[in-house]
């Protein structure tokens, strides 16, 4: 049941931040020097890919070399990824263009148009084979959480809200275990 009320509120977290659409943004490049950040891969790999910085803002996730940062362009992200396992598109209910949704295996990233570029609006993380920058994944302990991101969250049931340069990372914790990892972009609230 617990399981259940979990999923709902996942699911009822990205419905609220979507409007009748994925209004999210996509950021993307190598942010490797950002302030509060390290390394994040799956499998082990654990370099920097290229030298360009971009200027990421909030908490960032990293897999394989590439950094995608909340409300930051996706195209660096497409680059360093390559194409995704899965793909879909909808017309934003929110912007003028297209939403768009790819899907890497273990995450999703969600983006929203912003004139000529689309942007990260949402990062799920589905699986424990990738973890936050910080080194948190599913199946971390909510001590982990506390001691990777301090006790500055606001709590919705059992999930953490962390907020960050106009983002929220959302940490579902279930019976003191991670269920859900979840970036979210502000835009549409502000």
């Amino acid at each position: 049941m617990k399981k259940l009320i979990g999923i709902l509120l996942a699911a009822g977290m990205i419905l609220a931040m979507s409007g009748c659409g994925n209004d999210e943004k996509v950021i993307g490049g190598d942010v490797s020097n950002a302030p509060g950040s390290s390394q994040q891969t799956a499998g082990g790999s654990g370099d920097s890919a290229g030298s360009a910085q971009t200027s990421a803002k909030g908490y960032v996730f990293r897999h394989n070399g590439v950094t995608v940062s909340v409300d930051g362009d996706m195209s660096p992200v497409l680059e360093g990824l390559g194409e995704p396992v899965n793909y879909f598109e909808a017309a934003s209910c929110a912007f003028e263009g297209l939403d768009k949704t790819y899907t890497y295996g273990s995450f999703e990233i969600v983006t929203y148009p912003q004139g000529e570029k689309d942007c990260v609006s949402t990062i799920i993380l589905k699986d424990d084979t990738v973890s936050t920058a910080e080194n948190i994944s599913i199946g971390s302990s909510r001590e982990d959480v506390t001691n990777a991101y301090g006790t500055d969250y606001t709590e919705q049931g059992s999930m953490l809200v962390y907020h960050k340069d106009g983002m929220r990372l959302c940490i579902l914790v279930e019976n003191d275990t991670v269920t859900s990892i979840q970036y979210f972009s502000t835009v549409l609230e502000e």
